[in-house]
């Protein structure tokens, strides 16, 4: 299926347009009235959304379209709806692709890569024809980081720099499932990383962690002295989070994905503060000796609309080997992806 996506042009201050697919689904459901709220771009940044779906939704899209004009937002300029990828893109400055082809029971991962190929492969295509000359691109769809290198290899003409994927899910749960363990507001708590590739083998990296109390910043390995817990309790929880949510509430996350998705583009377009990190999945360049040439989530900065990887971290033994491993399974999906699009 195509994925549900939300492409945004700006305006007003200029208006931005935005583009996200899957808008009737549970993600896009949620996040377009966080977009058109302001909680993507800011408070004082109008917006024009362009919602895609597949033709069988769309009286759903249309409904959803309803919706946001009942909200009376004041941000929001204008909603286009549509099943056709070339207007959808037309001229947007952001494109958020949420959508993809699910993993279904007994379904096996080449056979998963192999969907969303050419789900993505017929996007960069739109996108590189049609989207604004500058666009920002968000890959959320499984596999994100391969959808995003995909995305990549078939729309050359957007910077690399331009596409990343969403691993600021696993970041933000990383930072509550700290707080919840010393008993601290989340916003007190900064700077994990989550390393690799948005699936199990990714690492959540509690170890330059901080944590704000009254006698100032304190590291998380200071505060928390049960190594166990940091190594494989913590990380464990992280990495099966979503499967946890699918149990506990019968559905995938979608609050916590779009909210997720809104402060991803957020720090990228306006920047992070001064002194904090988040992860985002990127375009490797080799640093901290992972492969180039794969979507890889790093710890970065951002700052005026670009976004840096963080240089210069400590990385020891065990935190190397869990890097590895995601880059390993990341090799192998490129390598399926590759195969897929040369046959």
């Amino acid at each position: 299926m195509l994925p549900n996506s939300l492409f945004q042009r700006l305006t007003g201050k200029s208006i931005t347009s935005l583009n996200d697919t899957d808008c009737a689904g549970q993600i896009g459901y949620a996040i377009v009235p966080m977009i058109a709220r302001g909680l993507m771009l800011g408070p004082d940044q109008p917006v024009v959304l362009h919602m895609l779906d597949l033709p069988r939704s769309a009286d759903a899209l249309n409904g959803v379209r309803m919706e946001l004009i009942d909200a009376a937002l004041p941000l929001l300029r204008g909603v286009v709806v549509t099943s056709d990828e070339a207007e959808a893109f037309k001229g947007v400055n952001f494109a958020v692709l949420i959508g993809g082809w699910p993993r279904k029971e007994g379904m096996e991962r080449n056979d998963l890569i192999a969907k969303n190929v050419t789900i993505y492969r017929s996007q960069a295509s739109a996108l590189q024809k049609h989207a604004a000359p500058n666009c920002k691109v968000l890959v959320v769809a499984n596999p994100a980081n391969t959808n995003a290198l995909v995305l990549k290899e078939f729309a050359s003409a957007i910077p690399a720099k331009n596409i990343t994927c969403l691993t600021r899910l696993d970041h933000n749960r990383a930072l509550g499932q700290i707080s919840e363990k010393l008993g601290v507001h989340v916003g007190d708590v900064k700077n994990a990383i989550v390393w690799g590739n948005h699936s199990s083998t990714q690492f959540p990296d509690a170890s330059h962690a901080t944590v704000k109390t009254e006698q100032g910043e304190k590291p998380v390995r200071e505060l928390v002295t049960d190594e166990k817990w940091l190594r494989e309790e913590f990380v464990s929880i992280v990495q099966q989070r979503g499967a946890a949510v699918i149990k506990a509430r019968k559905q995938s996350s979608s609050l916590s994905a779009a909210s997720a998705a809104c402060d991803h583009m957020r720090d990228w377009i306006l920047g992070t503060p001064k002194g904090t990190w988040v992860s985002m999945g990127v375009y490797s360049d080799g640093s901290y000796g992972v492969p180039e040439g794969i979507f890889y989530s790093f710890p970065v900065t951002c700052e005026k609309g670009e976004w840096t990887i963080v240089q210069g971290l400590q990385i020891d033994e065990f935190a190397r080997s869990k890097m590895e491993l995601s880059a390993n399974e990341l090799e192998e999906e490129k390598a399926i992806a590759y195969e897929l699009v040369s046959s």
